[in-house]
C-alpha cells in the first residue's frame, strides 16, 4: 500500500470534506481515505497497480473539486509532499491569496447592493408599525424594478459556487453547503420574478401574493459570500506556523569545492560538503563542525532563547542562527534528512491529523446535509397544508418560502466542520514554536487526559552525563592544583567518570601537566608520574590496596546520595577526593512541581538504588520511586499502573525506552539537538527540557478545551436555528426568523470558530 497527501482545491465546507471521503473510498484499490477541511488536503492510501491520483482526481471533478497532482514533483522523483517543500510552498500559499483576493472584489461589489436591499426591508417594515411613513410610489415603482437586476447580479455572479452547488446534485444526486445555500437563494429568487412578472394575473386568484424576496438573495448570498471571505482570511493565520518554519530554511549554501569558495543551492548541498557560516548567516543543513567555534541561536529547535556554544566536534541543525564567529561544518544531512524538514513535514501531517473528538462532528457532517434537506421541504409541506388552514394560502406559501429558506440557509455544518481541525492546527503550531513536536491529533486530545507522569531518570530528570559535582580537598594545594593533578592523569582515560573530571578542568580553564610512567591499575584507578611525584587516582579499594588511613564515612554518605568517589593519593598520603555524579537538571524540581499543580502525580523509574533513587526524586519533589528497573522492565511497570485505570505519560530518551513509550497512554521523546527521535514517540520534547513536558501538557489542555467551546456553539447554534428557522416558535410567540438574519447568522458561526481557535496562538504557556 501506497500512502500520499494531494492538495484538494474547491472545498468550501465540512460536507465537502465528508463528500469527498465518501466518493474516494468507493474507488477500487483504494484502502483508506482522511480529508481534512482544516488543511483542505487528503491523506489517501492505496493500491498504485489498482488505481492512481489522476483517478481520484476525475472522480472528484464530476462534484466541483479537483487534486493538485505536481507533474514536475514526479519527473524530479519526488514525492508531492517533498516537491511542495522544495518550492516552499508558494504556489499553494499564492493560489490561496488570488482566491482570497477574488472573494474580496465579488464581497466588495456585493455590500452596497445589500445595504440598499436592507435600506429598502428596513423602510417597508419600519412604514407597517407607522413609524416612517409608506414609500412612495415612485420610489416604490424603481425598487420595484432594481431589486430584480441587483438580485441577477448577486445570485448568479457572487452566488455562482452557490449554483453549481444546486446544479450538481441535481445532476449526480451529491448534496454540499453550497447545495442548501443554491437552492434556498433559488428558490427564493424564482418565486419573487414569477410573482413580479405574472403579478396582475397572480393577484386574480391570490389576492395577497404580492412579497417577493429578492432582497433575501441579494442579502443573503452577500452575508455568506462575507463569511467565507473572513473564515478564508483567518484560516491562512492558523497555518503561519507551517510558513514561518518554512522560511527559516536557509536558500544557499557557501561551499569549499577543489579549494575554492562557492555559493550554491541548498538542494544542491551533498553529504560530506565542507560549508563555511558566517556570523549571522543562517546554517544550510545539519552536520559537524570541524574548525572554528561560535555561539548558535537553536531557538527553533530548542524554543529556548540563549545561543548554545558550539565547538569542534559540536553537531549544528538546518534553520539555526550563527550569530557570532565564522567556522567550517561537514554536511551530514541535506534535503528531507534534516531536523528541520523533519520538524515541517511533521507538524504538517499533524495538523493534517484528525482527532477521536471529531469523529462525532465528520458523523454529523456526513448526513447532514440530507436531513436539512428533509426538515426543509417537511416544513415547507406542514406551512401549506397546516398554515393554508389558519392563515389562507397565500400567507401560509410567504411564510412557508421563508421557513424553507431560512432552515436551507442557517442549517451550515461549517463551524462543525471547522471546531477541531482550526484548533488543532494553530495547537500543533504552537508547540512547535516552543520546541514541542506533536505526532498527531489523537496524542494531543490524549495528553490532556494524563494524570500519571512516569520519567526516566538518566537524561531527563538529570543531565544524563557524569558532572563533577563536589570536590574535598585535603591538602595543601590548592582545589584548582588539586583538580589539574586528577585531570592530567584522567586525560589518559577513556572512563565517561574520567571525562567529568576533563571536562570540568576544560570548562574552568585550569591547565594540566605533562604525565609519564602512567599505568591503569584494573578496576581500581591508574598512577602516574607528574614532575617527578607518583600519584594515584581510584576508588576507596586501591587506597585501602596502598596501606594508607582514611575515614570513608563521608565517602560512604555521598555514595548513598548516588555519587561516585574519586580519590587523589601519592604513596604517603591522601590528597583529596572528587564527587562525580548525572546532575540534576535546573529546571526539574520546578517542572515537578508545576505537574503537581495540574494534579499529575509523577513516577521516576531508574536502576539505581533505593536509597540514591529516594535522595534524587527526594530533592526533586517526586511522588514515587522505582528503583532497580532493567529498560525491559519499564514495560510491565507501565502496564500495572494502566490496569490500576491510571492514564500513563511515559518520558524518555527515545531510544532503549521505545517499548515503554509504546506501551503509555502518550509516549514522550526528550529529544537533544540533531538525534532527536521523532519517530519513537507521539511527542517530541527538542533540547530534552522537561519543563516543556508541562508546556505540552497545558497546550493539550487549552486545545481540547478550544475544541469544546467550538463544537458547544456550533451544535448549540444547530439545534437552536434549524427549529427558529422552520417557525416552530410561531405560532407561540409570533416568531419567525428572516433568512437575511439566517445568512448574517452562519456567516458569524463560522467566523467565530476560526477566531476562538486563534485565540489559542495569544495565550501563554
Amino acid at each position: 500500500m501506497h500512502t500520499e497527501t494531494y492538495i484538494i482545491k474547491g472545498m468550501h465546507c465540512a460536507s465537502c470534506s465528508s463528500l469527498i471521503e465518501r466518493t474516494l473510498k468507493k474507488v477500487e484499490g483504494v484502502q483508506s481515505v482522511e480529508v481534512n477541511y482544516g488543511t483542505e488536503k487528503t491523506k489517501v492510501s492505496f493500491d498504485p497497480s489498482k488505481t492512481s491520483p489522476q483517478i481520484f482526481s476525475r472522480q472528484i471533478e464530476s462534484l466541483g473539486y479537483s487534486l493538485i497532482i505536481s507533474q514536475t514533483a514526479e519527473e524530479m522523483g519526488m514525492s508531492t509532499d517533498e516537491h511542495a517543500m522544495h518550492l516552499g510552498l508558494s504556489q499553494s500559499k499564492k493560489e490561496k491569496l488570488d482566491e482570497i483576493n477574488d472573494m474580496k472584489m465579488k464581497v466588495i461589489s456585493a455590500i452596497p447592493l445589500a445595504l440598499i436591499s436592507v435600506f429598502i426591508m428596513g423602510w417597508d417594515i419600519l412604514s407597517q408599525f407607522k413609524i416612517v411613513s409608506e414609500v412612495p410610489l415612485v420610489w416604490g415603482e424603481f425598487f420595484h424594478h432594481l431589486l430584480p437586476i441587483m438580485a441577477t447580479y448577486t445570485l448568479f455572479v457572487v452566488g455562482k459556487p452557490y449554483l453549481l452547488g444546486f446544479y450538481r446534485f441535481l445532476r449526480y444526486g451529491k448534496a454540499n453547503m453550497d447545495t442548501l445555500i443554491g437552492l434556498g437563494t433559488s428558490v427564493a429568487f424564482i418565486y419573487s420574478f414569477i410573482v413580479s412578472a405574472f403579478e396582475e394575473t397572480l393577484l386574480k386568484s391570490f389576492p395577497n401574493v404580492s412579497n417577493t424576496y429578492f432582497d433575501v438573495t441579494i442579502v443573503v448570498i452577500t452575508f455568506i459570500a462575507l463569511g467565507k471571505y473572513l473564515e478564508a482570511r483567518s484560516k491562512i493565520k492558523t497555518g503561519d506556523a507551517i510558513e514561518k518554519l518554512i522560511n527559516l530554511q536557509a536558500k544557499t549554501a557557501l561551499v569549499v569545492r577543489e579549494g575554492k569558495e562557492l555559493e550554491i543551492s541548498v538542494s544542491e548541498v551533498k553529504h560530506g560538503d565542507l560549508i563555511i557560516v558566517k556570523p549571522g548567516t543562517k546554517i544550510p543543513v545539519d552536520g559537524v563542525i570541524t574548525e572554528g567555534s561560535s555561539y548558535i541561536n537553536e531557538s527553533m529547535v530548542t524554543g529556548e532563547p540563549m545561543p548554545a556554544q558550539k565547538k569542534i566536534g559540536d553537531g549544528v541543525v538546518a534553520g539555526t542562527i550563527n550569530t557570532s564567529g565564522s567556522f567550517v561544518f561537514k554536511a551530514t544531512k541535506v534535503g528531507s534528512e534534516t531536523l528541520l524538514a523533519q520538524i515541517i513535514k511533521m507538524v504538517e501531517e499533524a495538523q493534517g491529523s484528525k482527532a477521536p473528538i471529531q469523529a462525532l462532528a465528520d458523523k454529523i457532517s456526513s448526513v447532514f446535509v440530507p436531513i436539512v434537506l428533509v426538515i426543509a421541504f417537511l416544513t415547507l409541506g406542514i406551512w401549506l397544508i397546516v398554515g393554508s388552514q389558519y392563515l389562507g394560502f397565500s400567507q401560509a406559501l410567504s411564510f412557508g418560502l421563508v421557513s424553507f429558506v431560512g432552515i436551507l440557509v442557517i442549517a451550515c455544518p461549517c463551524a462543525l466542520g471547522l471546531a477541531t481541525p482550526t484548533a488543532i492546527i494553530v495547537g500543533v503550531g504552537k508547540g512547535a514554536k516552543e520546541g514541542i513536536l506533536i505526532k498527531d491529533a489523537a496524542t494531543l486530545e490524549k495528553l490532556h487526559k494524563v494524570d500519571t507522569v512516569i520519567v526516566d531518570k538518566t537524561g531527563t530528570i538529570t543531565i544524563g552525563r557524569p558532572t563533577l559535582v563536589d570536590i574535598h580537598n585535603l591538602s595543601n594545594f590548592r582545589d584548582d592544583e588539586l583538580i589539574s593533578i586528577l585531570a592530567s592523569l584522567e586525560k589518559r582515560s577513556e572512563h565517561p567518570i574520567a571525562h567529568a573530571i576533563v571536562n570540568y578542568a576544560q570548562d574552568k580553564n585550569i591547565q594540566t601537566e605533562n604525565i609519564s610512567d602512567f599505568t591503569g591499575i584494573q578496576g581500581k584507578g591508574l598512577k602516574g608520574l607528574i614532575k617527578g611525584v607518583e600519584y594515584y587516582v581510584g576508588n576507596v579499594k586501591l587506597i585501602k590496596d596502598l596501606g594508607l588511613e582514611f575515614d570513608t564515612s563521608k565517602i560512604e554518605q555521598f555514595t548513598a546520595q548516588g555519587k561516585t568517589p574519586v580519590i587523589l593519593a601519592t604513596k604517603e598520603m591522601v590528597l583529596g577526593f572528587v564527587m562525580v555524579a548525572d546532575e540534576i537538571k535546573p529546571e526539574s524540581k520546578q517542572a515537578v512541581a508545576d505537574l503537581h499543580k495540574l494534579g499529575i502525580k509523577v513516577v521516576m523509574l531508574t536502576g539505581d538504588d533505593e536509597k540514591a533513587a529516594g535522595h534524587m526524586a527526594s530533592l526533586v519533589g517526586i511522588d514515587d520511586v522505582i528503583a532497580h528497573v532493567l529498560p525491559e522492565d519499564k514495560l510491565e511497570k507501565i502496564k500495572s499502573l494502566q490496569s490500576q485505570g491510571r492514564i500513563v505519560a511515559m518520558a524518555g530518551d527515545g531510544v532503549n525506552d521505545a517499548p515503554a513509550l509504546a506501551q503509555a497512554d502518550v509516549g514522550i521523546a526528550m529529544g537533544t539537538g540533531t538525534d532527536v527521535a521523532i519517530e519513537s514517540a507521539g511527542i517530541t520534547l527538542l533540547g530534552g527540557d522537561i519543563s516543556k513536558l508541562v508546556k505540552a501538557i497545558k497546550l493539550s489542555k487549552m486545545t481540547m478545551r478550544g475544541i469544546k467551546q467550538n463544537l458547544f456553539w456550533a451544535f448549540i447554534y444547530n439545534i437552536i436555528g434549524i427549529p427558529l428557522a422552520g417557525g416552530l416558535f410561531y405560532p407561540i410567540f409570533g416568531w419567525l426568523l428572516s433568512p437575511v438574519f439566517a445568512g448574517f447568522a452562519m456567516a458569524m458561526s463560522s467566523v467565530s470558530v476560526v477566531s476562538n481557535s486563534l485565540r489559542i496562538k495569544g495565550k501563554k504557556l
